[in-house]
């Protein structure tokens, strides 16, 4: 399995391989979208047509956690995250993967997925001050009771960084073994395991969005209450 060296630095800070490979990622995924919204018809043409798709899907599945309203107030943050968590995930599938320098899975980086989890963080505490107000965002962690307040303030962190590690842990694991393999057995295993990744990047995807979904149901469901 490889480890992280910087390519080249800007300023003090090192861009290694998972980075790289994170931006093009982010270019790919960009153009994609404005070829397939620039021109946007009535009946869609096959891109359209893949994206539209692609929103409806997970437009269905969060509003099942979270509830219409709710789901397209934060699908920007849920659906962006889903998208290119699970485009980095599979980026390990494809041949030179982990191997060229330049061309490393992101999310097999714990700094990659710590940073998906800075996102979530500061996107639960936006959403938390949004729906409850000032009061409300300050007076969650004294519920149900006022001393609770130092365990609810280590659940608000420890979330984001089970995320992380979750996240990191399972694709970085997925990638050992792979790699294992291939050297034990050459033909064969490492192409099943191709495949198992398949399905095995697309759940660690889900997961991720899942629970992000879920602690931000958790603060939307106390709007009525507060409010």
């Amino acid at each position: 399995m490889h480890e992280s060296h910087a390519l080249f630095y800007i300023g003090p800070l090192g861009v290694t391989g998972e980075i790289t490979t994170m931006w093009v990622i982010m270019a790919l995924l960009a153009v994609f979208s404005f070829i397939a919204t620039r021109n946007l018809k009535e009946r869609p043409g096959k891109l359209q047509n893949v994206a539209e798709t692609i929103v409806e899907k997970l437009v269905n599945y969060y509003t099942s956690i979270l509830g219409r309203k709710h789901t397209l107030r934060y699908f920007p943050l849920l659906g962006t995250l889903f998208i290119f968590i699970i485009v980095c995930n599979f980026s390990g599938l494809f041949p030179g993967a982990g191997v060229l320098r330049g061309f490393m899975p992101p999310t097999s980086s714990l700094s990659v997925t710590a940073g998906f989890s800075l996102v979530v963080f500061i996107g639960l505490q936006m959403a938390a001050f949004r729906e409850l107000g000032v009061k409300g965002f300050f007076a969650r962690f004294f519920k149900p009771v006022f001393f609770m307040l130092p365990f609810l303030l280590i659940d608000e962190f420890v979330r984001p960084m089970s995320l992380a590690l979750r996240l990191y842990g399972n694709i970085y694991g997925e990638e050992t073994v792979t790699a294992q393999l291939y050297g034990i057995l050459p033909v064969g295993a490492p192409l099943l395991m191709m495949v198992l990744s398949l399905l095995f990047c697309t759940i660690q995807a889900v997961v991720f969005t899942m629970l992000t979904s879920i602690y931000l149901e958790e603060v939307t469901a106390h709007d009525i209450e507060v409010r």
